[in-house]
C-alpha cells in the first residue's frame, strides 16, 4: 500500500487510480449523489485506508478509505477520526474498522 504525507494527496493519487465517486457515510451505508446510489455495507469492500494526523491538533485527524462496489464503481469517503461512530451501525463500524 502507498504512503502519503497529505489527505490531499492520497485524494488527488486515488482519483487516478480510479476512485472518482465521492461517498458519503450514512448509519446503515453508504450514498453517492452523482450517480445518485446507495451501498448496504455488504456491497462495497474497503480497499485500503489512510489516516492523517493533525500537526498542532490531534482533533484535525482524518482518514480516507477507498471503495469499491460490487457494482464495479470505486469512489472515496473521508472522514474525521470517530465523527460518525455513534450514529453508525454495528455493520457499518465492523466493515471501516481499521486495521
Amino acid at each position: 500500500m502507498k504512503s502519503y504525507d497529505t489527505l490531499s494527496e492520497a485524494v488527488e493519487d486515488l482519483k487516478k487510480r480510479g476512485y472518482q465517486l465521492d461517498f458519503d457515510l450514512k448509519p446503515d451505508g453508504l450514498e453517492s449523489k452523482d450517480p445518485k446510489m446507495t451501498l448496504r455495507p455488504e456491497e462495497f469492500m474497503v480497499d485500503e485506508f489512510h489516516r492523517f494526523e493533525g500537526d498542532s491538533n490531534p482533533a484535525d485527524a482524518s482518514v480516507v478509505y477507498a471503495i469499491s462496489a460490487s457494482n464495479k464503481l470505486k469512489g472515496l469517503i473521508i472522514d474525521a477520526y470517530g465523527a460518525y461512530a455513534e450514529s453508525l451501525s454495528f455493520e457499518m463500524l465492523h466493515k471501516l474498522k481499521m486495521k
